[in-house]
């Protein structure tokens, strides 16, 4: 029986994946055509139309405050990024290493939220908002998207010290260690993998989400950057390619984004699957 060298097989399996990748590629790459092409050619059935042109880039960048929008936008991710990796892993850590009184009822209660839709939570955030005087401010974004953001984190980074040896944990609280010093010193660098999986899908999720920034902001002064399409979709429905070069811009941050950090990122989805 005929073996098969490694370097075809190793090629069968790049140029499989490529081929699953130039699938998965064509939205995107249809969605930067569009806003490259001319308003006349905006509808053409095709994947590539020719000339190009950055006219509806232009267009965007000039008739709004893109930059103030990406600022807030970044403000907004950055902040609850950093609000939901460190209440989830203390959290965690609570119910995972220390098992702290009644901190699994907190925790099978905290699942619960996971069921519930985000749209069926927006009329009474809004009210709650209002209530605090929160409505165009980023703490009206950050407190709600951290909160829809923790349980998840929290589900994560609970296997994953629940996964972790024991004995590192013993071996600290023998050296004289507390609760602070085995948290920060012990639990974080262990689960790293997985802090870096969470902040990254936090990111993703916090950056794209527009429903209850629709409703939240309302001042140009604060919107977030996925707004935008939005806000101009009346505007720029006669002229698809503007429309679709805006879509372009807000999906690059996220683009560029995996790129940098994907294998930190496989790495941390794939962690868990080998423990033990």
């Amino acid at each position: 029986m005929r073996r098969h060298h490694p370097a075809v097989h190793r090629a069968g399996i790049h140029l499989a994946l490529l081929l699953v990748l130039a699938l998965w590629m064509i939205p995107e790459v249809y969605m930067l055509s569009i806003g490259l092409r001319t308003p006349e050619q905006a509808f053409d059935a095709t994947l590539f139309a020719w000339p190009l042109t950055f006219d509806n880039f232009v267009t965007v960048i000039r008739d709004n405050p893109l930059m103030n929008f990406f600022l807030n936008s970044l403000i907004v991710t950055l902040s609850t990024v950093a609000l939901v990796v460190a209440i989830a892993s203390l959290f965690a850590f609570a119910c995972a290493v220390l098992n702290l009184r009644g901190s699994l009822t907190l925790y099978a209660t905290l699942l619960t939220t996971l069921m519930v839709p985000l749209a069926s939570l927006v009329l009474p955030l809004a009210i709650l908002l209002k209530t605090f005087g929160w409505v165009n401010t980023y703490a009206g974004l950050i407190f709600p998207y951290a909160a829809l953001g923790v349980p998840f984190a929290v589900v994560v980074l609970k296997a994953f010290m629940e996964d972790s040896p024991k004995e590192l944990f013993e071996a600290a609280r023998v050296d004289g260690c507390n609760a602070w010093q085995t948290y920060w010193h012990v639990a974080l660098p262990l689960v790293r993998p997985a802090l870096v999986f969470v902040g990254i899908w936090q990111f993703i999720s916090t950056w794209n989400e527009f429903f209850l920034a629709l409703i939240i902001l309302t001042r140009d002064e604060v919107k977030t950057l996925t707004i935008v399409p939005m806000q101009y979709s009346g505007l720029y429905m006669a002229n698809p390619g503007a429309l679709f070069a805006i879509l372009t811009l807000i999906a690059l941050p996220l683009i560029l984004l995996y790129v940098l950090v994907q294998r930190a990122f496989v790495r941390g989805l794939l962690a868990g699957a080998v423990k033990g």
